[in-house]
This record gives C-alpha cells, sequence and structure tokens, in this order.
C-alpha cells in the first residue's frame, strides 16, 4: 500500500473596508479615491469584489488586532475629514484562510473567507421617518439594510421551499453585492444581535429580533472550496487569453446590455464601459498571476516592513510616554483616543497644508493654528489667522493661551482634541472626569451657549438634553458648509414650548432648528428629525463639490436641501389665562407677543361671559364658587381689537389662530397688517359650552387660551450688493447687530407667569375683596342692629345669609321676616338702578327674567325656591311652597304693611297667567333707607339711586 506524504502550509490575510453611502473605502490604506472602489462582478464566479482592495497578509492574532485598529485609526480620520458618521456606515472585516498541501500529485488549496460585518443601527432606520420634507434621504443606511432586508426575504423562501425560482436582488445595493457569497453562497451564515435593555428602545430591539429570526431560516449547503494551484494557474491564463482576445477582435459587442430606444451615443458609452471593465479585469488576473509567484514568507516580510507607524498611531515608542499629545474625541466611545499627534518640537503647525499636523474638513485653513513649546512643560496655542475657528474649554479662542492637561480643543466645525500632558497630570478637579469623553466636551459647548444640563433630570428633560448633544456637532458642520459653498443660510438650536408649537396647553419643550436666509431674512423652523435628513443629504452635496463635481453648485433650487419655499412663519405666542370666566367676570388686557428669546408686539384680547344671544353679562352676575356653574350651559366671547408687531419685515401681513381647551381645529382670523405693522381687528366668536363640567372648571381656573401669530413671507427680490457679500461676511454683520441689540438668551426653558395671568389674578382678587369688604360691612351692621335682641337663632339666620351668599345681590336685609325658606335680597348702586329702571316700565319679560335669575340663585344656596317680588301699594307676591312634591302657589297681598294670604292650586304652567292677570299695571317700589335701628318706607314711581346705606329692599320667597 501506498502513503502519500505531504506537507500543509497555512495563510491568513485580512482586508478591512467600509460601505457609506453606497460607497467602498478601504480602511487599510490611507488614500480615499473619489467615489470610492469601484465593485466589479467576477466573470466566472460572478461574484462581486472591489476592485483594488488592499489584502494584506497576517502572521498572528496579533497582526490581526493591529490591522484591525489600524483599520479603525484610518476610518476616524475619514470620519472627521469626511463629515461621516460612523453609526451610519457598515463595516466588513474579511478573514482569508487558505490550506495549502502538497503532496506527490501536486499542490492543492482549500480556501475559506469569514465575513465580521458590522451593520448600522438600525434604531436609525425607525426615527429618519420625516414627514412632509420636499427631499428624501435617498444614498444611506436605509437603502442598504432595505436591500438586505430584500436578500434575506428571498433566501428564507428558497429555503422553505415556498419560491424555488425567485431571482435574489443582491444587485439591490452595494453592501447586498459584497455580501452575496456570504449569504447564499457556498457559506454558513450566523448574525450576532446587539440589544438595548431599555424600554424606550423597545420598538428597536423588537425589529432586531425579527431581522435576526429571518436570518437563522437560511438554509445554505456549504462545500469544502477545494483545487489544485495549477489548476487555477491555468484558469487564470486562460482567462486573460479570451479577454485580450475580445479587446483586439471587439467581439465583446455581442454581450452589450443594449435595451430599445437606446441612440447610437449611448451604445457607444455601453461599449466604453465594458470595454473598461475587460481591461481592469486583465489587470486583475494579472496581479494574481504575479502574487502567486511570491512565496508566503516574502509577502508577509513586505507586509511588515510596509507598515510604518505614523505620528498618529497610538504605539508609542518609550520616550513618548512623557511627551505631551493632542488625542480625539469621537462620539462613538470606540474611535475615541485613536489619533495621538505627540508634540516633539518647539513648534507644531496644524492645518490643511504643509503642516506638522495635518487636518482637513470644514473649516480648516491651510495653516490654522500653532503650538509652541517655548520653556519646560509650557505649550501655547496660538490661532495661525484671526478667522481660524478654535474653541478651547468651550470658548471661542480669540488670542493665545497657555494649554494644561486635559484642555478641550475643537479646531473647525469637527476635529474636537483633548491635550494630555504626562509631566503636568495630577489629580482631576471635581468639575472635571478623569478621563474627558466626547459627551462632557459636547455639553461645555452647549452650557457656553446657553444651554443649561443638570442632575435629577425627567424623561422628557433627557430626551431633550440627549437630542441637543447629538445636535450640536451636525449645526456646526452644516453651517459651516453652508460657508463654504455660500449658501446665505444660518442654522441654530432653539427650545419651543410645546405649548407654543401645537397652540395648546402642554407643558415641555420641543428642540427645532431655525433656519435663515440671510439675503431676504425669511425663517423657517424645522424639526430635528427634518434637520437630520436634510443634514445627510446637504453633506453627501458638499463631498460632490470635493470629488470634483462643482455642478453641484448649479442644480435646481427645487434640489438643493438648503432651499425652501417661502411659508407663514410663527412670529410667536401670546397667552391668555382664562381665570376670570370661573366667577363671570370679563377680562379686557393687551397681551405681550413673545417667541423663544423676545418680546414681538402685542395684541388687544377681550374675554367676556355672554348670554346664549352674544349679551355680554355685566358684573352684577359675579359669583364666589365656580362650582355653581356645573351641570350648566355656559357661553363667552373671544374677542381681537387690536394687534401690533415691532419688526418692520412682518409687513407683509399677519394672521391668528387658536383653539380653546378640546377644540380639534383652530379658529383662525383673515390676513390683517398688509404694509403695516398695527391694524384694528374686531374680530370675534362665541364659545358654546353645552354643559359644564369639572374638566372645565379646570381649565377656567388653570388655562389659557394661546393665540399663534404668523407672519406672511415671500420671496421677494433682494439688494444685488448682498451678494456681493460672503456667508461669512453676512453671519458676522449679523452677529454684530444682534450683540448690540439683543441681550444673552437663557435657554434653559424657565417658564414664570405672564403679565396676563398675573393681570387676571389681580383683578379677580380685587373683585374679591371689594365682595368681602361689602360682607364684613353688613355683618358689623347686623351686630349694631341685633345688639339689644335675645333672638340669637333669628340672628344666626341672617349672619349665615350673608357669609354663604352668592353675587351682588343675596344680601339681607336687618327688617324682613324670615321664615325657613325666605330670603331677601339688598341691591346696591348700579344693580338698584337696573333693577329699578326695568320694573318701572312695567315690562312682564324683565320681570320675568329676574325672577327666573333669583330663583337659580336660590336653588344654589339650597333654598327650596325664589322669586323676586317688590312690596307695591296693593301688590302681588307670589310664593311657592316647600311642601315637596307639590306645586302649591300662594297669592299674597301686602297693603299698609299688613299682608293678607289665600292660597290656591296653580300649575307651573299657568304662572305667566298670574303676572298677567293678578299684577298691578303701575306697581310702586317701598325704598327702605336705613337709619341706625330704624326703618322707613318712601313710596315713589321711580327712585334714584343712593349711596351703600340706601337701597332697595325686594322679599324672596
Amino acid at each position: 500500500m501506498n502513503v502519500l506524504k505531504f506537507l500543509q502550509n497555512f495563510e491568513v490575510a485580512l482586508s478591512m473596508l467600509e460601505v457609506y453611502n453606497e460607497q467602498v473605502r478601504d480602511l487599510l490604506t490611507k488614500e480615499f479615491p473619489k467615489g470610492g472602489l469601484a465593485v466589479r462582478q467576477h466573470p466566472t464566479s460572478g461574484h462581486f469584489y472591489p476592485q483594488g482592495l488592499r489584502i494584506v497578509p497576517v502572521g498572528s492574532y496579533v497582526d490581526i488586532e493591529h490591522r484591525i485598529n489600524e483599520g479603525t485609526e484610518n476610518r476616524t480620520i475619514a470620519a472627521t475629514n469626511m463629515n461621516i458618521t460612523s453609526s451610519r456606515a457598515h463595516t466588513i472585516v474579511t478573514i482569508y484562510f487558505n490550506q495549502i498541501i502538497k503532496n506527490d500529485l501536486g499542490e492543492t488549496k482549500k480556501t475559506s473567507v469569514i465575513n465580521l460585518v458590522d451593520l448600522a443601527g438600525s434604531e436609525r432606520i425607525s426615527n429618519t421617518g420625516v414627514t412632509g420634507d420636499r427631499l428624501k434621504e435617498s444614498t444611506n443606511i436605509n437603502r442598504s439594510l432595505s436591500a438586505l432586508g430584500n436578500v434575506i426575504s428571498a433566501l428564507v423562501d428558497i429555503s422553505s421551499g415556498v419560491k424555488r425560482k425567485i431571482v435574489v436582488p443582491y444587485r439591490d445595493s452595494i453592501l447586498t453585492k459584497l455580501l452575496q457569497n456570504a449569504l447564499g453562497g457556498n457559506s454558513k451564515t450566523i448574525m450576532i444581535a446587539a440589544l438595548s435593555p431599555a424600554d424606550i428602545n423597545y420598538d428597536e430591539t423588537l425589529s432586531t429580533l425579527r431581522f435576526a429570526d429571518r436570518v437563522k431560516r437560511i438554509k445554505n449547503v456549504a462545500v469544502i472550496n477545494e483545487n489544485p494551484t495549477e489548476k487555477l494557474i491555468r484558469q487564470l491564463k486562460e482567462e486573460n487569453q479570451r479577454l485580450k482576445l475580445l479587446i483586439e477582435t471587439g467581439n465583446y459587442n455581442l454581450q452589450l446590455d443594449v435595451k430599445p430606444g437606446m441612440t447610437d451615443q449611448d451604445i457607444e458609452i455601453v461599449r466604453k464601459q465594458m470595454e473598461e471593465e475587460i481591461n481592469l479585469q486583465i489587470q486583475n488576473n494579472q496581479k494574481t498571476l504575479q502574487d502567486s509567484n511570491i512565496s508566503w514568507d516574502t509577502k508577509l516580510k513586505n507586509a511588515q516592513l510596509d507598515d510604518n507607524n505614523s505620528s498618529t498611531s497610538l504605539k508609542s515608542t518609550q520616550s513618548d510616554q512623557i511627551v505631551p499629545y493632542l488625542a480625539n474625541l469621537n462620539e462613538d466611545p470606540m474611535l475615541s483616543y485613536i489619533i495621538c499627534h505627540y508634540l516633539h518640537t518647539d513648534e507644531i503647525t496644524i492645518g490643511s497644508r504643509d503642516c506638522t499636523i495635518y487636518l482637513n474638513g470644514l473649516s480648516i485653513l491651510e495653516r490654522h493654528a500653532i503650538i509652541r513649546h517655548s520653556n519646560t512643560n509650557v505649550y501655547q496655542l496660538i490661532p495661525a489667522e484671526a478667522t481660524a475657528k478654535i474653541k478651547v474649554n468651550g470658548y471661542n479662542l480669540t488670542g493665545d493661551i497657555f494649554l494644561h492637561d486635559k484642555d478641550r480643543i475643537l479646531f473647525g466645525a469637527n476635529h474636537l482634541y483633548v491635550f494630555l500632558n504626562p509631566k503636568e497630570q495630577k489629580e482631576s478637579p471635581a468639575d472635571l472626569p478623569n478621563i474627558i469623553t466626547w459627551e462632557f466636551a459636547q455639553k461645555e459647548i452647549a452650557k457656553i451657549k446657553g444651554y443649561s444640563f443638570g442632575n435629577n433630570l425627567s424623561i422628557e428633560q433627557e430626551v431633550v438634553q440627549e437630542k441637543i448633544l447629538n445636535l450640536l456637532p451636525l449645526l456646526s458642520e452644516v453651517n459651516a458648509i453652508s460657508e463654504e459653498l455660500n449658501k446665505y443660510r444660518t442654522f441654530e438650536i432653539i427650545l419651543m414650548p410645546i405649548s407654543s408649537w401645537d397652540g395648546i396647553s402642554i407643558k415641555g419643550s420641543k428642540v427645532m432648528i431655525r433656519m435663515k436666509n440671510l439675503i431676504s431674512h425669511n425663517i423657517w423652523y424645522w424639526d430635528d428629525m427634518k434637520f437630520f435628513n436634510r443634514s445627510y443629504i446637504i453633506k453627501e452635496h458638499y463631498q460632490k463639490y470635493l470629488d470634483g463635481e462643482e455642478e453641484i453648485l448649479y442644480i435646481a433650487k427645487e434640489d438643493d436641501p438648503f432651499w425652501e419655499p417661502a411659508e407663514d412663519i410663527l412670529l410667536g405666542t401670546a397667552n391668555l389665562f382664562v381665570q376670570s370666566l370661573a366667577y363671570l367676570l370679563d377680562f379686557n388686557d393687551e397681551i405681550t407677543i413673545t417667541d423663544y428669546k423676545a418680546k414681538q408686539g402685542r395684541i388687544s384680547v377681550h374675554l367676556s361671559p355672554c348670554l346664549s344671544n352674544g349679551q355680554i353679562l355685566t358684573e352684577e352676575h359675579f359669583i364666589d364658587q365656580p362650582d355653581e356653574l356645573l351641570d350648566k350651559p355656559y357661553y363667552f366671547k373671544v374677542t381681537l381689537n387690536h394687534i401690533e408687531v415691532h419688526d418692520e419685515r412682518y409687513d407683509k401681513g399677519l394672521r391668528i389662530r387658536y383653539k380653546i381647551f378640546n377644540e380639534l381645529e383652530f379658529s383662525e382670523t383673515n390676513i390683517v397688517c398688509r404694509h403695516a405693522t398695527c391694524a384694528r381687528l374686531k374680530q370675534s366668536r362665541t364659545v358654546t359650552i353645552p354643559n359644564v363640567d369639572d374638566d372645565w372648571l379646570t381649565f377656567f381656573e388653570n388655562g389659557c387660551i394661546i393665540f399663534q401669530i404668523f407672519a406672511v413671507q415671500e420671496e421677494s427680490k433682494s439688494s444685488a450688493n448682498l451678494f456681493k457679500m460672503t456667508t461669512r461676511d453676512l453671519k458676522l454683520l449679523e452677529q454684530k447687530q444682534e450683540d448690540a441689540n439683543l441681550t444673552p438668551v437663557n435657554h434653559q426653558n424657565t417658564t414664570l407667569p405672564s403679565d396676563s395671568k398675573l393681570k387676571a389674578e389681580l383683578t379677580l382678587l380685587h373683585k374679591k375683596y371689594i365682595r368681602l369688604e361689602q360682607k364684613e360691612k353688613r355683618i358689623q351692621q347686623l351686630c349694631r342692629d341685633w345688639e339689644n335682641h335675645n333672638d340669637y337663632a333669628k340672628f344666626y339666620k341672617l349672619v349665615s345669609s350673608i357669609v354663604f351668599s352668592s353675587g351682588t345681590k343675596l344680601k339681607p336685609g336687618p327688617n324682613a321676616e324670615k321664615t325657613e325658606n325666605n330670603m331677601e335680597i339688598y341691591l346696591f348702586g348700579v344693580e338698584e338702578q337696573e333693577y329699578l329702571d326695568d320694573a318701572g316700565r312695567s315690562d312682564l319679560e324683565k320681570q320675568k327674567y329676574w325672577d327666573e335669575y333669583y330663583t337659580k340663585m336660590a336653588t344654589k344656596q339650597r333654598r327650596v325656591s325664589l322669586s323676586y317680588r317688590v312690596s307695591t301699594r296693593r301688590p302681588t307676591l307670589i310664593q311657592r311652597s316647600s311642601n315637596s312634591g307639590s306645586n302649591l302657589l300662594s297669592i299674597v297681598h301686602e297693603s299698609d304693611g299688613n299682608e293678607q294670604s289665600h292660597e290656591g292650586r296653580i300649575s307651573a304652567a299657568h304662572v305667566d297667567n298670574v303676572y298677567l292677570n293678578e299684577r298691578p299695571t303701575t306697581p310702586l317700589w317701598k325704598r327702605t333707607v336705613k337709619s341706625g335701628n330704624h326703618s322707613k318706607t318712601n313710596d315713589a314711581k321711580r327712585l334714584s339711586t343712593n349711596h351703600e346705606k340706601n337701597s332697595t329692599t325686594c322679599v324672596i320667597q
């Protein structure tokens, strides 16, 4: 039996790439070609591969770790220079393992490839939906992950036998092209799902689990990739000969993908693309053949020689351990402290060209900053240009500064570093953490800008804080791009009360982005999701500009992410507190119109209770207790009288809208103030509440009506002189004007009671004070009147009727006889005159109105019934019996102070007849004048109003 002798060799290599915005970037090289690496399809195997991807031989696990760190470092540099958000990029680390077996029969190679894929966070997908935005983020992770999901669904259908002949859509994205062999080829697929235990990430976690569940249903049958080496080399040579023959003979024209309707010019373009791909394939095969002639040991040695550690590598020499350096900070903690610039020399220049430390990206000048080392352990940071944007510990740097350990430095828009000095290191101050993080540095910048952060925050406040921290660096980048592309736009974060934006009383703040056109001064408000969407499109356009596609500067405005059509802008809001309605009082005031940081004008509003027909109620209907309104209909009128705004730019028109309590639709005025900044409105509406419940009372006591004032904006022609200035010049000019005119803004969103609320409360307190003062005087008078009486029970009833009375009419008279169910009212001033005027005209409708009104008042005081009657020479009084379950009315006559009565059964339906038949046509009224302990009667047809001690007394039965 012959036994074959064999020798085994193992070869391991590694590649690392990133897919961002449908572009492939090789992370094991510092060169990033424009447009990324081209993805080709192998003509024989059909697999897709990145043209020119660097595959590096590795000899140990340490080498693998080192290469991954190198790729991470290059990824960090690219993310900073090219404004890439790492969480939105897919990273693929591929390990190639070859087993080469040599025996008497020849050489055989077994090949295995492991693809480690770090997908962009799926939680970003669910949160980037933007409603109402005309532009959608087209080339981002949405496309890649959506295509990946479709591929997995198709593979699951094939594995389960549901659809055998389905076409798997690998070509829909770059990511799925590169993973074709890993997902549906000769492979096995394992997915590791990263889950969040936080309840606020429930939806994202569930989505990830569902995604993983679909992946595990893919079933592939993997076989060993084993081929003789000589056969592989022979196949490559034959393939090259075939491709060269195609080029020479032009037979590839038969393979052109010519579609109906294509012109000759289109066909020529396709022919050139095909020829280019064939040439690239020949070059790739030739390179593979050349590599096959080089021994593995030589390849490994060359790779180690090429691995020259740059000055930015974390690997440092022993001497570097005591040299101060700059370490990068990144939003992704895994990418922080990856780049280290050691400050070896006495002068270190920082910039985008011919500098010691090379930085590239937004707002980085060719010569941006200088770090000088003059004395022992003293390092000085100096702006190289007056326009260089540098922040140190959150503050703008305008001159020289000495650096200290753990100082935070921001160069340009997004190069964030921490200065570390091992010679100066000591225990951190109380306000500094032991390790400086990106989040700490961003919070510091936000605090300097006026945003307030603290501990023990509510969930809503934490969400707002997180949004601000995520938006600030993105906002800085977009503003820098606006300057670079000269788009005449500025962006800033504002905290707008939710109540102002939604027009209803809701606590909390909404994070908004304010975009301003520096030429027309038009303003737009975007929510954070719309800004996120636009910012990625803006960065895509900027990247195309850097790649040399200058036509991006001249695209149609409809495709420009910086452009928005003119729309009405929320100028500000005015809050009218409605506490007076709970007491049947009107409220008339000029309330201030404010936006998120300043007063913008004022609006005059009149709030008044009324009848169903719109007739305004007078102060005599004032009530002490709001619960008297329960279970009754209620009407009030909202009248807009006048409006005035301060800014003359808003003279193209204003409109006002508001909604009350639980209304679903806004009430909106017509456009006013055209070509002016003030106008009389005289617009009103009557609000009907069918039945007042506790919710309405709560609204009356604590709620307010929020008036939203919108200003009309138009796309008007601007001065040509403004277009001669750059975006940066206009921003500086505007900043100077704002610094001169405005006070600092605190973005803490502290809400203080408005002037309107204070005025409403003051008016109400004044009314209550008058009411209590009247009660006090009346009780004092009663005490004097009953000083020598011993009938305390009767005295108690009189005092109780005062204490528990409601409104200005329920006041007892001292000399009227009281029974269990009788009460006497006491009229003063204007109320008395109105009462007498109505009675003097013998208006039965008015008399009936007074009767019904007092009945309701007495019922509320828990009397059996109440109807007003005033004594005349021979009046007829109607007295309702207190017997439960009956409707007995007593006809009571009065003559010279002596009362005679007889009873009869009269139904409630015949009350009007009693008024008509029994009431004298010319009633005379009894006037009671109190003087000490005596009273006298003054009969007259018409009586005038006197001071408070003189009054008209009405017996209530």
